[in-house]
Order: structure tokens, then sequence, then C-alpha cells
């Protein structure tokens, strides 16, 4: 019971991660102008910090949501 339960919880926590992941990309690709516009203003910030800023932040969330979610949930189908 214990195996199947943590199983479940890491498949939703994946799908809802890559979810997550997805739409953040989507959005930094179609909001990039209103991205751009509002954090340049608040922080004073360059067009190019804030590419690399948005371009780090999905590539640690990619490498957390492999590490933290997929992996683990790999290795609990495998041993079911």
């Amino acid at each position: 019971m214990v195996l199947e339960q943590l199983t479940e919880f890491f498949k939703w926590m994946t799908i809802i991660n890559v979810g997550l992941m997805t739409l953040s990309t989507i959005l930094i690709i179609a909001l990039k102008g209103v991205i751009y516009k509002m954090h340049g203003k608040m922080f004073s910030i360059s067009k190019e910090f804030i590419s690399g800023a948005c371009y780090g932040y999905l590539g640690v969330y990619k490498i957390l949501i492999i590490v933290l979610n997929i992996v683990p949930f790999v290795s609990l189908l495998i041993i079911k």
C-alpha cells in the first residue's frame, strides 16, 4: 500500500511540476516584452541580464524536476 501511494504521489508531483515549467516557459516566450519592461523598471537591469536570469531559472527548475520528481518516480516504478 505504501509503495503505491508513494508512486502516485511522485506521479502527480511530476505532472504538476512539468505543467508549471511548461506554463512558465510559454509565458516567458509570449510575454517577453512585458517581462523586460517590468523588471527593467523595477530593478534597473538590462534586457540581456533578464534573458539570462530567465534561462537560468528554467534550467535550474528543469534539473530540480528531473532529480527530485522524475528519478524517484521511475525508481519506484522499477522496484514495483
